[in-house]
């Protein structure tokens, strides 16, 4: 029986270092995360994203990735 193995990268995700799936793009990394894309600033590299980037930005082994998420409330 072969094993079905999954391809990770290490990233440095606000901060701190971290394993995530190969080939993901900023906002598949924020579903992931269970973050709503439309919700997260994400400073990819140095450089803040336009959120309609999202999508079509790969995530590399060794980026660096700083999120902000904003919650409602009062």
């Amino acid at each position: 029986m072969s094993e079905l193995s999954v391809l990770t990268v290490g990233i440095r995700l606000n901060g701190e270092d971290r394993e995530i799936a190969d080939d993901l793009t900023v906002e598949g990394l924020l579903l992931s995360l269970k973050l709503r894309p439309a919700l997260v600033v994400v400073e990819h590299n140095g450089e803040i994203l336009r959120r309609e980037r999202y999508a079509e930005v790969r995530i590399h082994a060794g980026d660096s990735l700083e999120l902000v998420h904003f919650v409602g409330g009062g």
